[in-house]
């Protein structure tokens, strides 16, 4: 019993490093499924860029803004990178950054209601 216990440790290590955003890089990375983002937030250091992957074969279109209750908001924040409709094919990553600013930005998918990604850097 011990490899299986092992076993459930090591999955359990592998999903938590996944879903921090974080890649076996130095570059912070968001998976994106279908119309979604696997997670709705990252934090990450003033300076990094952002790695956005595509895992499905659906293309997206990444901008400056969010969705809220449904309508998109475009909205850049000051000292947010300029991201303006970003096409990201399916199966396929694209960078964002750098992030130079503390702060708190969002980005969205402007093909799909909901889709919100916030980033916070430190």
């Amino acid at each position: 019993m011990p490899s299986q216990e092992a076993g459930r440790i090591l999955h359990h290590v592998q999903w938590q490093h996944r879903s921090s955003g974080s890649s076996s890089g130095s570059m912070p990375t968001v998976h994106m499924c279908g119309n979604n983002f696997e997670q709705s937030s990252i934090t990450i250091s003033k300076g990094q860029s952002l790695m956005l992957v595509d895992d499905a074969s659906a293309a997206h279109s990444i901008a400056n803004g969010r969705w809220v209750n449904g309508s998109a908001q475009p909205k850049q924040e000051p000292g947010a990178p300029v991201v303006n409709n970003l096409q990201i094919n399916g199966n396929a990553s694209q960078t964002i950054g750098p992030f130079n600013a503390a702060g708190t930005y969002h980005l969205y998918c402007t093909w799909h209601p909901g889709m919100n990604l916030t980033v916070m850097v430190q």
